[in-house]
């Protein structure tokens, strides 16, 4: 059951029971729609604050180097080889942020979608769900989750 003291470490428990496991460190793949961009940069300072390394596509990489962070750029996959599903088959890739911008069956983000799938990758498709992701990330990495009763949570009021 998703229910702890902090959102972080609710939301990881939640996932959890979906097994559904946050990487800790590695890599992360961020590609945003321009919508995205501004939104993305604290998301991307937190995971690399926590270790993580950044890859990201032209754009996106722009934005967040303007910010002061170091990125790896990776060209999409129309772009030409090596692209972001290589380094994705080629497990380089740990975590996915890609809030999807194309048109089509064989977009990027189709394409990006499907090696996450067969990898078995975290693949996060919108801004609030990469903030609760990286909540949870940060509360796993201050600690051991622990399991109470509902009972014990509501003597804590």
């Amino acid at each position: 059951m998703g229910i702890d003291t902090d959102f972080g470490r609710a939301f990881s428990k939640s996932q959890m029971s979906c097994n559904v496991k946050f990487p800790l460190s590695g890599n992360v793949f961020i590609s945003v729609k321009n919508k995205d961009k501004r939104a993305i940069i604290f998301i991307a300072k937190k995971l690399a604050d926590l270790g993580f390394r950044i890859y990201a596509t032209k754009g996106t990489g722009s934005v967040l180097q303007k910010s002061g962070l170091e990125v790896i750029t990776v060209r999409k996959v129309i772009e030409g080889r090596p692209n972001i599903a290589d380094h994705i088959n080629n497990g380089e890739i740990d975590l996915i942020i890609n809030t999807p911008a194309g048109k089509g069956p064989r977009s990027d983000d189709f394409e990006i979608r499907r090696a996450a799938i067969n990898h078995n990758i975290l693949c996060i498709t919108t801004i609030s769900g990469a903030l609760a992701a990286v909540n949870g990330i940060e509360a796993l990495h201050k600690g051991e989750i622990t399991v109470k009763s509902i009972q014990e949570y509501h003597a804590l009021k």
